[in-house]
């Protein structure tokens, strides 16, 4: 008999369940945190007696599929607050959050819900606690879950690892043991996803990032403070310059602004009231007054702006900024090049009137289609929009709102652009059009971002000259093609599986001499190579061919020259192309000539 149509959400939920439930089963005496449902799966946290081992995950998901069998049902009940304190005694983070519903009327985690108040209650007796049981499981949960264990796939879900992951995601709070796990509808789709993540870990730009020798990590500087090699330096600043190269042809002039400011900047911004808690405080030795490590360039360019007079015809003025941000991100979230402490931004902030919104925005489009064209990105944009129901997170005028929103979809019908709607998903100043680029194992990136802002120029008090000789407020555009480059970098490495498009490769050539007779003639080459603007490795040591050629290939070099007597005496080369298993013979001056139309035109392809 066929099973009905359930909502794979609703089994991802009641999976986690299971899952605590198998882990009380080996663990009696665990203390129990929660267990949402996330991208692809669930986890659950723990406080357990012991490390988790591999075999343990095998063991859980066992003893998981016995429960599936069991044909388990998921009841769910509403219990008082001094019930659930009850139920509920000897798991302590259950009772936090308990706590939280007592004193606040809600929790900050997800698995917690709370009814409406009910008339003529005391402060204590006002919230109805829903759990729900599942054989002799029960937990503190919303809903939101199958009707029967039977109702799971029992050959789509798995187990596939366990970290660490703090209490609240607070370094402050108890370490917990987080278990991961996958589920889908059917077998192929998990197989299909096991697949792609085999596939991501062999691509990990972490492991990349160290076999391409391009930046590090150390407890001493800080966690999310990446250090770049010389390679990894050179590799960002392709990118930054790539970048303005494009934005001065269109007339962008860069700015330069220091990395810290006061706190009234923000304050006035809006900054610090919607975003203190992800900034670095910083205070002076000579003075109480507060300041902040710089988390955005858009308050700093305001002021450039209001730093003199301006008229109608000094319209649009164009800003770029690639100078460091940084951004408090909590210890646990912290990962390689996806999400740092310091980065900086392709950023640009136009100022311009009303009436040359069009253009500029326009002009953004050609320039990151131009882009994504260049790295081979897919892509499709999100209208990122401010959510109704919660008006105090966006600032403005809602009559405003719904003007920009409105002119947003315009913008995309006029330039044919297909798009999705991200309701919510706005800046607290404005809404978004985001681009989302897709990478070579079909993961989606946001990257470019375009934002029209009515908000900080009225805040700021932002004015120019009208030609009628009125004083008016420009409108301010906000744009990053490729967001972070330090993120674009780790989106890079793994799409290209940190084989680089020639341009970028921080090492082009390698050049390989067979033996000591060959050495000279190799040296010259490589100098030849290098007054070409090939960045050219000679490789000197007394290790052997076969040796050296692997070492290259590792590396991902795309061209491996090998030098012996035959290319000495012709003036031919037999060139090892990346990927490609047939060398490839071309005379010294033809290979110059290829490279150099391959680097000129940013080509994807070394053929």
């Amino acid at each position: 008999m066929k099973k009905p149509d359930v909502s794979l959400d609703f089994i991802r939920h009641s999976l986690s369940h299971l899952l605590a439930s198998a882990v009380l089963e080996i663990f009696p005496d665990a203390k129990l945190g929660v267990g949402p449902v996330i991208a692809n799966g669930f986890y659950y946290d723990f406080l357990l007696s012991r490390p988790l081992v591999p075999e343990d995950l095998h063991e859980l998901e066992k003893r998981m599929r016995k429960l599936v069998d069991a044909h388990l049902p998921f009841v769910g009940e509403s219990l008082t607050l001094a019930e659930a304190k009850k139920l509920f005694k000897d798991q302590p983070f259950k009772l936090e959050l308990l706590h939280d519903i007592e004193q606040h009327g809600t929790t900050v985690m997800a698995d917690i819900t709370e009814s409406k108040p009910k008339k003529n209650q005391t402060n204590k007796e006002k919230t109805e606690i829903t759990i729900y049981r599942t054989g002799n499981f029960v937990d503190l949960c919303r809903g939101g879950h199958i009707a029967s264990s039977e109702q799971i796939p029992k050959d789509a879900f798995a187990l596939t690892h366990s970290a660490g992951a703090y209490w609240r995601g607070n370094e402050k709070n108890p370490m917990l043991q987080r278990i991961y796990g996958v589920a889908f509808l059917n077998k192929s789709a998990l197989a299909s996803f096991l697949q792609a993540q085999e596939e991501a870990k062999k691509r990990d730009h972490r492991q990349i990032g160290k076999d391409l020798d391009l930046f590090t990590f150390s407890e001493l500087v800080g966690s999310g403070l990446p250090l770049y090699t010389p390679n990894g330096s050179l590799l960002r600043r392709s990118l930054n310059d790539y970048i303005e190269s494009l934005q001065s042809q269109e007339g962008y002039t860069q700015v330069w602004t220091p990395q810290i400011a006061k706190a009234s900047l923000f304050k006035i911004s809006g900054h610090y009231d919607k975003y203190k808690d992800g900034m670095f405080r910083v205070t002076s030795q000579y003075g109480d007054e507060e300041f902040f490590l710089k988390p955005m360039n858009c308050p700093q360019h305001t002021q450039i702006y209001a730093s003199k007079p301006r008229s109608y015809r000094d319209l649009p003025i164009r800003y770029t900024d690639f100078a460091m941000l940084y951004r408090d991100e909590k210890p646990g979230e912290l990962s390689g090049l996806a999400r740092v402490r310091a980065f900086s931004q392709d950023d640009c902030h136009i100022f311009c009137r009303e009436d040359q919104v069009d253009v500029e925005i326009d002009r953004m489009l050609s320039m990151t289609k131009e882009v994504m064209a260049t790295f081979g990105f897919s892509y499709y944009y999100r209208l990122s929009t401010r959510d109704k129901r919660q008006p105090k997170k966006f600032l403005g005028d809602p009559k405003m709102w719904d003007k920009v929103e409105q002119w947003a979809v315009e913008i995309m019908k006029r330039n044919n652009i297909a798009y999705k709607d991200g309701p919510g998903e706005a800046a607290f100043y404005a809404p978004k059009m985001d681009l989302m680029a897709t990478d070579a194992l079909g993961r989606e990136w946001q990257l470019s971002t375009i934002q029209i802002d009515f908000v900080l120029p009225e805040r700021f008090g932002l004015e120019f000259t009208a030609s009628d000789g009125s004083k008016q407020r420009p409108v301010m555009l906000h744009r990053a093609i490729i967001g972070s480059p330090e993120r674009f970098l780790m989106i890079l490495l793994e799409h290209f599986a940190g084989a680089l498009p020639l341009w970028l490769a921080p090492t082009q050539v390698a050049i390989i001499p067979v033996g000591k007779d060959h050495a000279q003639f190799s040296q010259t080459l490589a100098q030849e190579c290098r007054s070409h603007k090939l960045r050219t490795e000679l490789f000197e040591t007394n290790e052997t061919v076969g040796y050296k050629i692997r070492a290259a290939t590792k590396a991902k070099i795309p061209y491996i020259l090998v030098i012996g007597d035959q290319e000495m005496k012709s003036n031919k080369l037999a060139v090892r192309i990346r990927g490609q298993k047939e060398l490839a013979t071309m005379d010294v001056q033809q290979f110059y000539k290829k490279t150099k139309g391959l680097i000129a035109s940013r080509s994807l392809s070394l053929a």
